[in-house]
């Protein structure tokens, strides 16, 4: 490795802490020591302070700690007389490097509270591009992309394109594969987010191309994104330093790309990374670093031409990406999922209160219906004129196939939602028969009609689903009264659909699935999915595994015979359990389903909800991921993820989708929905149709109006006042605790 590589990283380790240091200085000076430090909405505390050494840096005195380690860690400078190895030196630099600089943007947060946009998306309009930290919601979000694999990783750009054309070209492209662009630093005052705003590319986390901030030393959200998914999704305890990086450089697939000339602080920077295994690609002259080591193949790679920068940075990395192709004439893939079609650019709106659009998956006899053929009945996109406008639509897919089922229907219809959306310049939101749909004047001048959102469910449904199905055909009416008709013909589909999924119950099967997606970031979970007992994610419910085996044999959905009941009150199996000790890798031996209180499932960091015992009130509260304020068990959801989340069971608390909560067998052996005694508010409205359903169910009607939220109070003394005086019934129950 060259001498000057060594040399640059660690003067520029230097600089980075002597400023910090000045920064800091000032900072307590100024505020105090007990002025609050931290990164605003996110659990974690300083996230790379708290993961490496197990510090929780809480205010400007903790501080402290994590300087003087910076400080510590500095090696001596390089001398000609040294001949000494130099990456360990380098790594040390590095992590000194990125220390400092985590303090000097906690710091940043309390000099100037507006620099950074706490939000998912950039408000261009206003000049609030800068993001910061990922607030825990948005975090768990997007997290759990990197936990089913739809993220394959991210790569971190810092500096700037030679042009903004280039930039946008980079910058999509790696939209196509899928991955997340988390981009800081500045080239000679240019940055890489301003030059995609400037070549008119979205910029925020719905479009995967993230501006953390305009200074190198916004890297450390990036890596403190990677360090948190570790702590979250794979229950990597904080302190434990060895198994953080090597989780990131074995699960976390990033890397950086250095665009324009790579000054001393960015190699430190640079040098930081390699620690998590990410190594850097650059469009200029330094010296590399070529042997394997730290990286899974080269740590830094000098001279790569910006059309070659996304190829090869993949293949530095070791990282296999997939770029989806649909015959359509924009681009087409994830990273467009959460584009946002406004008002300015947009050409035709279908749906979303303003008409009718409805849309329903059927099948069909295999005779009935041709392969890729695409029919468009009524007004197309041509006869809007240029200036566009609204049009009503339904959208009547038909599906044959030998293996096609009629319980597959409402699956490959929610795909239509995602699968739409993965095209650049087209915006779906809603399903069944309120969905939402916009086409942005861009992709209409590019050339895309109506009958391009046929071909895309033609080819994505038989790239996906092409093992049970043979044949897709797409019907497109715009006319008002065709989408009328179809619409009252799709609502009789939905209902006789639910009605069927509805009166399905774990005793009328034989077969539960298993669902190992998650091990990829929790080795020791799995979730065993049954008629009542839903994913934890949320994403899955029976039939969605049912669905996946059957497109899948070899997938992470697989058939598990329940085999002997071996508690029908509490909901363990013995199938079930020695599937569950083999998946795990014997880490578990047994867990029940409908327990939080004796043996309970295993939970990941997925999980869109936690309950957790109160057992001063005889019941139990639970958590949505989106909430983010206290709770009465004396810990927010991040928190109580971060302590049981990464696949253990735990009892006293359990992971469950939000549907769990309405379903009959919800903690049915701890006493079931009864037990339930606090929970967000947003929370019970979301659920709250099906909240008083089930309370009428229980013989308490008014239910909903019992369990406590954060409105009543978010202290179990407060809790339990409340339930006293509205009688809530857990009151009267037996111990939950026998």
């Amino acid at each position: 490795m060259s001498k000057l590589v060594a040399f640059a990283a660690i003067q520029g380790a230097y600089n980075i802490v002597s400023k910090a240091e000045g920064i800091y200085k000032r900072a307590l000076e100024q505020y105090g020591p007990e002025q609050k430090l931290e990164f605003p909405n996110t659990a974690y505390y300083l996230p790379i302070i708290y993961s490496l050494l197990g510090i929780p840096i809480k205010n400007l005195g903790d501080a402290k700690k994590g300087m003087d380690v910076a400080r510590k860690l500095l090696p001596p400078h390089v001398k000609n007389f040294n001949h000494l190895p130099y990456l360990g030196p380098l790594l040390d630099a590095g992590m000194a490097a990125l220390f400092a600089e985590e303090i000097v943007e906690a710091i940043r947060y309390v000099d100037d509270p507006g620099f950074y946009h706490v939000s998912e998306e950039c408000d261009v309009e206003n000049g609030k591009i800068w993001l910061g930290a990922a607030a825990d919601t948005i975090f768990r979000k997007r997290g759990v992309e990197f936990v089913d694999g739809s993220a394959p990783g991210f790569a971190a750009i810092v500096g700037a394109a030679p042009t903004p054309e280039l930039a946008k070209e980079i910058a999509e492209e790696y939209q196509r594969r899928n991955l997340y662009v988390f981009m800081c630093a500045n080239q000679a005052g240019t940055t890489f987010t301003e030059q995609l705003i400037e070549a008119g590319v979205q910029v925020g986390w719905n479009t995967r191309l993230v501006p953390f901030g305009p200074d190198i030393s916004a890297a450390v959200f990036a890596l403190g994104f990677a360090n948190r998914a570790a702590m979250a999704f794979g229950g990597v305890r904080p302190g434990d330093y060895k198994k953080m990086l090597l989780y990131n450089k074995d699960r976390i697939f990033a890397f950086v790309n250095a665009l324009g000339e790579v000054n001393a602080e960015w190699a430190a920077n640079a040098a930081g990374c390699v620690n998590w295994g990410f190594p850097t690609i650059s469009d200029t002259d330094i010296p590399e670093i070529l042997p394997t080591g730290v990286c899974t193949y080269e740590h830094v790679v000098a001279n790569v031409g910006h059309h070659d920068m996304v190829q090869k940075s993949v293949e530095v990395r070791g990282l296999k990406t997939t770029v989806t192709k649909v015959d359509v004439p924009v681009s087409y893939g994830p990273a467009f999922e959460g584009e946002r079609i406004r008002k300015d650019d947009l050409f035709v709106e279908m749906g979303g209160g303003k008409t009718q659009a409805t849309e329903m998956v059927e099948m069909a006899d295999m005779d009935a219906i041709e392969d890729n053929k695409i029919i468009v009945i009524g007004p197309s996109l041509a006869d809007l004129g240029d200036k566009g406008g609204r049009l009503p639509l339904g959208i009547y897919v038909q599906v044959a196939g030998r293996k096609m089922q009629p319980d597959f229907e409402p699956i490959l219809e929610r795909q239509i939602h995602h699968l739409v959306n993965y095209a650049q310049g087209v915006m779906h939101i809603g399903q069944r028969d309120i969905a939402w749909i916009r086409m942005g004047r861009p992709a209409v001048d590019k050339g895309f009609e109506l009958k391009h959102i046929g071909q895309i469910l033609h080819d994505m449904f038989h790239k996906d689903f092409g093992s049970i199905l043979d044949k897709v055909q797409v019907t497109l009416y715009t006319n008002k009264e065709d989408v009328d008709k179809f619409t009252e013909k799709a609502r009789a589909a939905y209902k006789a659909r639910d009605a069927r999924v509805e009166n399905m119950t774990d005793e009328s099967v034989e077969i539960y699935y298993s669902c190992t997606l998650c091990q990829s970031f929790a080795p020791s979970h799995v979730c065993v999915v049954s008629p009542e007992r839903t994913g934890l994610c949320g994403a899955y419910n029976w039939m969605d595994c049912k669905a996946s085996f059957e497109i899948n044999p070899t997938g992470p959905n697989q058939p598990i015979e329940k085999g002997e009941c071996l508690d029908p009150k509490l909901g363990m199996w013995k199938g079930v359990n020695d599937f569950v000790y083999k998946a795990s890798r014997q880490k578990i031996e047994r867990y029940n389903f409908y327990s939080i209180v004796y043996e309970p499932m295993t939970t990941c960091g997925c999980c869109e909800c936690i309950a957790a015992m109160l057992p001063g009130c005889n019941g139990v509260m639970t958590v949505h991921r989106d909430y983010t304020g206290e709770t009465p068990c004396g810990m927010k959801f991040t928190t109580l993820a971060g302590v049981m989340g990464g696949g253990a069971s735990s009892p006293g608390f359990v992971g469950h989708s939000k549907y769990n909560v309405i379903q009959r067998k919800y903690l049915a052996g701890d006493g079931g929905l009864l037990r339930m005694v606090w929970m967000p508010k947003s929370l019970k409205e979301e659920l709250r149709e099906n909240l008083e359903k089930r309370g009428k169910e229980l013989g308490i009607p008014d239910l909903i109006d019992k369990i406590a939220d954060e409105t009543v109070g978010t202290d179990e003394a407060t809790v339990l006042a409340f339930l006293q005086k509205v009688g809530h019934p857990a009151l009267t129950m037996d111990p939950i605790v026998g």
